[in-house]
């Protein structure tokens, strides 16, 4: 018999479904199933200290389309459609500039609230999506870590079976292998439609059927599950008050050309609803899919950028007139970058290296890194990527959260400098090359 423990429950058998204010009014990711509400563990001693909040941009991001070169011939050359861009690009520096779909991030650039890491990727790069999203997620290139980079970090420094939403993923129907740790208590806060955990007497009943039926041990450990979710249900009920959101969240104000099947803006609202609560929330991981764009990429990709834009634009507003925004850092990352060279069907492949778009108050805004080189392609015609992947991990490990990066990483990487002040968050000089 498998044993049936208090992380088995949480991980495999229930998922916390907790909504966000407004999502009965179309929301589909995030409905308000419990109440609207939150586990409230600051009380219980978990400090909603410095938060991070990651951002997948699943199918591989096209860095070329999102941090766009301005002034050079070779991207209109390589890129005879796509290279149209440039025209309508949101200058952030004299070399570079967002896509125009991206006004909300060059606003929040303008104000020193964004940084880009140039150029990022890992050696001896796997163009499949699985390999390469699990390079991402485990942080080893070599492919042969089965934790999760997130899921790593929560267990060497967070009590996460006393608080099971300090690493959460929200907007999801399953566990981002980011935060999978075989020795994690996590959660998942997802949908209406594949949560169906409601509570209430008919729940007793069914919990006490099973309790009665499960023999010796198994049944005290269960027991010990049932209660862990019973008390957390009944934080979240009386959380609701703490949280209001104070800006428009909307998952269709950008009318995407097909359908990503995940709604981010509503995964986002249920963030800052974790955060502003006071949950105890310390990593949260929500995902955008759809940027496998390999063939009529000009309109999918800006109306993907789009959603993005509103969506992080959106929760910095509401954070910040929260309170809050001086806690969370907001990163993006996607598996790989596309191809500099456009195909046949004006979209592009699968390719190397891409920008990690940072954003928060807590951020040291600017370009870091080299610009993608695009006279010095590999023999396959792919970017050289000039930032290791692990080299961003690192800097939101040790200046943001505060965490020993060597525990999670196993080696040191060039320092990155794009959190404003890392003495805030109390990692000893002593640990920093």
């Amino acid at each position: 018999m498998k044993e049936v423990s208090r992380r088995d429950f949480l991980r495999a058998g229930l998922v916390f479904g907790a909504g966000a204010a407004g999502l009965a009014a179309g929301y589909a990711a995030v409905p308000d199933v419990l109440a609207k509400a939150v586990y409230a563990g600051k009380k219980d001693g978990v400090q909603n200290d410095r938060v991070l909040v990651l951002v997948q941009l699943a199918g591989g991001n096209d860095g070329l389309q999102t941090v766009i070169p301005l002034h050079d011939a070779r991207y209109r050359d390589l890129r005879p459609q796509l290279g149209a861009a440039v025209k309508d690009a949101l200058p952030l520096t004299k070399d570079v500039g967002f896509n125009k779909a991206m006004p909300g991030l060059k606003a929040l650039w303008d104000r020193g609230k964004v940084a880009v890491v140039q150029n990022v990727g890992y050696p001896k790069p796997s163009f499949s999506h699985f390999e390469a999203i699990r390079v991402w997620e485990t942080g080893d290139p070599t492919r042969r870590a089965e934790d999760g980079w997130l899921g790593k970090t929560i267990e060497k420094n967070y009590d996460s079976a006393g608080h099971p939403l300090v690493g959460c993923a929200c907007g999801a129907t399953g566990l981002p292998g980011a935060l999978r740790d075989l020795h994690t208590t996590l959660t998942v806060v997802n949908s209406r439609q594949s949560f169906r955990f409601q509570g209430g007497d008919e729940m007793e009943k069914a919990l006490g059927a099973l309790y009665t039926s499960t023999p010796g041990m198994y049944g005290a450990l269960f027991d010990s599950s049932v209660a862990t979710a019973r008390d957390t249900v009944a934080q979240l009920k009386a959380a609701a008050s703490k949280y209001q959101a104070k800006a428009a969240y909307s998952d269709r104000r950008v009318p995407l050309v097909y359908s990503t099947r995940n709604q981010l803006a509503g995964a986002l609202q249920l963030a800052a609803e974790l955060v502003v609560a006071g949950t105890g929330a310390k990593i949260i991981h929500v995902t955008l899919g759809g940027f496998d764009t390999h063939y009529v990429e000009a309109l999918r990709h800006a109306d993907l950028m789009a959603y993005v834009d509103d969506a992080i634009a959106t929760f910095h507003a509401d954070i910040s007139a929260n309170g809050m925004a001086d806690r969370v850092l907001v990163a993006t990352w996607s598996e790989f970058g596309r191809r500099p060279q456009e195909n046949a069907s004006a979209g592009t492949d699968h390719g190397t290296a891409a920008p990690v778009i940072l954003v928060g108050d807590t951020v040291q805004g600017g370009l870091y890194g080299d610009l993608p080189d695009l006279g010095d392609l590999d023999a396959q015609g792919h970017l050289r990527h000039s930032v290791d992947f692990r080299a961003v991990y690192q800097e939101i490990l040790e200046s943001h959260l505060g965490v020993d990066a060597r525990e999670v990483l196993n080696e040191r990487f060039e320092r990155l400098t794009f959190v404003a002040d890392p003495a805030l968050a109390g990692i000893p000089s002593s640990k920093r090359p």
